[in-house]
C-alpha cells in the first residue's frame, strides 16, 4: 500500500514539532538532517503547504520556536548580486553557454564556503530548526549532497529539514526522481 502525497504532507507538521526532530532524538547520534522527498510535479503544492500550513503550524504548535526557511536559489542569487556577478553570469551564459557559466561560478559557489556564509548570515546558532527549499531551482549550480556535507560541522544541535523534489532512499538523492547525485547517507527521511 502506498501513502498518498497528501497523507505524507499531513505528517510533516507533527513530525517537525516532535521531540525526535527538534531535540535530535531518534537520529542515531547523528546531527538531525531530515529530508522530505516529494514528486517534482507537486512543487507548487509543496510551496503552498510550506507557507500556508507548515510555517504557521509550527508557530502555533511551538510558540517561540526559532526557525528559518531558506530558499537556496534566492540565497545563490543574492550572493551573486552582492558580488556583482549576476549580470556578468547572464552575459557569459548568452555568449559562451551554460557549461562556461557553471564552470565560472564553481569557485564562487563552493559548497563549503557557501555553507559557512549561510550559517553566519542566517544565524544558525540562534535557531532551533532550519528548513531548506528551492533545491530544484538551484540545480545545477549547487549539489545538495555536497552542501549538506559542508553544513555538518556548522549545524551543531540545530536540526535541518530539506524539502527535496525527487527521491531519497536513505542513501542517495535522485533530484527530480531522475538525476542521481552522489550517495548521501547521513540524513533521515522525515516521513515515509
Amino acid at each position: 500500500m502506498t501513502t498518498s502525497f497528501e497523507d505524507r504532507l499531513n505528517q510533516i507538521l507533527p513530525r517537525l514539532a516532535s521531540a525526535d526532530v527538534l531535540d535530535n532524538r531518534g537520529a542515531g547520534g547523528e546531527i538531525g538532517f531530515w529530508v522530505f522527498d516529494y514528486p517534482p510535479e507537486h512543487e507548487m503544492q509543496m510551496r503552498s503547504w510550506l507557507s500556508e500550513v507548515i510555517e504557521p503550524g509550527l508557530r502555533r504548535l511551538k510558540p517561540g520556536l526559532r526557525f528559518a526557511t531558506v530558499d537556496l536559489f534566492e540565497t545563490v542569487i543574492a550572493l551573486l548580486e552582492e558580488r556583482g556577478l549576476l549580470s556578468k553570469a547572464f552575459e557569459m551564459q548568452l555568449k559562451q553557454g551554460d557549461e562556461a557559466v557553471l564552470k565560472s561560478l564553481r569557485s564562487v559557489l563552493k559548497e563549503d564556503r557557501l555553507a559557512a556564509r549561510m550559517v553566519e548570515k542566517i544565524g544558525v546558532a540562534e535557531l532551533e530548526l532550519l528548513i531548506f527549499k528551492g533545491v530544484g531551482a538551484v540545480y545545477p549550480m549547487l549539489r545538495t549532497h555536497t552542501l549538506l556535507s559542508a553544513l555538518h560541522p556548522h549545524m551543531r544541535d540545530t536540526p535541518l529539514l530539506m524539502l527535496y523534489p525527487g527521491r531519497y532512499d536513505g542513501q542517495s538523492l535522485r533530484l527530480f526522481s531522475k538525476l542521481t547525485d552522489d550517495n548521501y547517507y547521513r540524513a533521515f527521511s522525515l516521513v515515509t
